[in-house]
């Protein structure tokens, strides 16, 4: 390592190149982890906060909530330690001249899918809603009258649960009364239990009844399964993760090209330490821990920018941070930092003492 840092300090100009390009690349990975994440957060997490183990759907929607189409009476068909029914209607939310779009969700008063309300209450009665801490930001509060769709009728935020997003939209809860009337207007249903819910959110094991051949067939979806079919939601982790691991790739081909250059370079050096009884194993380690100086320096310096850097992005640019990922990859670029070092050595083992000294 002393070898190490005092060949750097002699050529900081060169150095600072690998580290300089070390740092780039890096914190490209760590920015686009972070609008990765921030944007598949902000796609699901309205379904993670359910901390539900199953979805039960319509067999025949796909795994797509908005498709399926059940009754409430199906509820009864869904054997589960905890259980609620869900309705799911996608419009915009207006207030005068303000308009937003949200995702709203119905479901019974006592349900445990039901967010933990920060402020005001929860909704009691037919036309109250409670709504996202994001949707109170844009200008909503507790009080206010508001439309949702179509809907004539008046809505009343009750109260102000944690910022949440479902398919990139603010999320508000109502009670299934209200999402009946708001997503069929006028239309009369004979009973409550023929009244329409989307699906049927459970906690536990979960056993669906399909004995009866009229009733819609049920299929219970694990949470996990269930968020990966959402409508674009794999395509995008796939497509942004694919281009991180790549760039783990651009950073073992960069330090391995560069040090492999370096290496070159000082083969005449190599030759007089090799002939002074230096074995290639001390060169190598050498080498090895300019790699992982290179690496720590680049990476650390990274981090620091793509924090700096989300302090000052928009409000549209959803970016997360998550600290174990970022972790990992942090372990990651070092491990290919070194492989790209590692490059090098074969080239010190080559070098003859008599030719390299002898030019």
């Amino acid at each position: 390592m002393f070898l190490a840092r005092k060949e750097m300090r002699y050529a900081k100009l060169r150095y600072s190149l690998i580290i300089g390009i070390m740092v780039l690349v890096s914190y490209v990975v760590f920015l686009l982890s972070g609008l990765a994440t921030g944007l598949a957060h902000e796609f699901d997490q309205g379904i993670v906060n359910w901390q539900a183990d199953k979805v039960v759907l319509a067999a025949d929607a796909n795994q797509s909530l908005n498709a399926s189409q059940l009754i409430q009476g199906d509820v009864e068909r869904v054997t589960a330690s905890e259980k609620a029914p869900v309705g799911v209607f996608s419009g915009a939310i207006k207030k005068g001249q303000t308009k937003e779009d949200i995702n709203l969700f119905a479901t019974s008063s006592d349900a445990f899918i039901l967010p933990k309300v920060t402020s005001g209450k929860n909704f009691a009665a037919k036309n109250e809603i409670i709504i996202s801490q994001n949707l109170a930001d844009a200008g909503y509060k507790i009080g206010d009258q508001v439309t949702i769709g179509k809907y004539d009728e008046s809505l009343t935020i009750t109260g102000i649960f944690p910022a949440t997003y479902y398919l990139v939209s603010p999320v508000v809860y109502t009670s299934l009364e209200t999402f009946t009337s708001l997503k069929y207007g006028g239309q009369e249903f004979s009973e409550t239990a023929v009244e329409p819910i989307n699906a049927v959110v459970v906690k536990g094991t979960a056993k669906v009844d399909n004995a009866d051949a009229a009733s819609e067939t049920l299929e219970a979806i694990k949470t996990a399964g269930f968020i990966e079919s959402i409508p674009g939601y794999a395509a995008q982790n796939l497509t942004l993760n694919g281009m991180i691991y790549f760039l783990f790739v651009i950073v073992a081909a960069v330090v391995g090209i560069f040090m492999y250059v370096i290496t070159m370079q000082k083969a005449p050096i190599f030759g007089v330490m090799k002939a002074q009884g230096i074995s290639n194993g001390f060169i190598a380690k050498s080498i090895v821990a300019q790699s992982f100086l290179v690496g720590i320096i680049g990476v650390a310096v990274a981090i620091l920018l793509a924090l700096g850097t989300s302090l000052i992005l928009p409000d549209a640019m959803p970016f997360l941070v998550v600290p174990k990922q970022w972790g990992l990859y942090s372990v990651i670029l070092l491990v290919v930092a070194i492989l790209g070092g590692l490059f090098s050595i074969r080239t010190v083992t080559k070098v003859d003492p008599i030719r390299a000294i002898g030019g």
